[in-house]
């Protein structure tokens, strides 16, 4: 699982990060986090406005930054909720 955080490196994008690492550690995934902080980049994904949240190259989310369980919420449904899906 690719898990990409796009921002230039704001309070709001540090805190996702460690959102993202907390879940994806508690979750026991095997999961590739990538920090995009390229402006090209960014805007390639059509986002204008960061943090913004991607998995497996699709934006969830931008422009907030929603909750924690928010956020472990969405890495998880797109782990597979649960299922044996390659998790640690």
């Amino acid at each position: 699982m690719k898990i990409e955080i796009l921002g230039t490196g704001c309070p709001k994008c540090q805190a996702l990060t460690k959102y993202v690492e907390r879940a994806v550690e508690e979750l026991g995934l095997k999961a590739e986090v990538v920090k995009v902080d390229s402006i090209e980049d960014i805007l390639e994904y059509g986002v204008m406005s960061t943090p913004a949240l991607a998995i497996e190259g699709k934006v969830l989310f931008a422009g907030k930054l929603p909750s924690y369980e928010e956020v472990y919420r969405l890495i998880d449904e797109h782990a597979g909720g649960g299922k044996d899906d390659g998790r640690a």
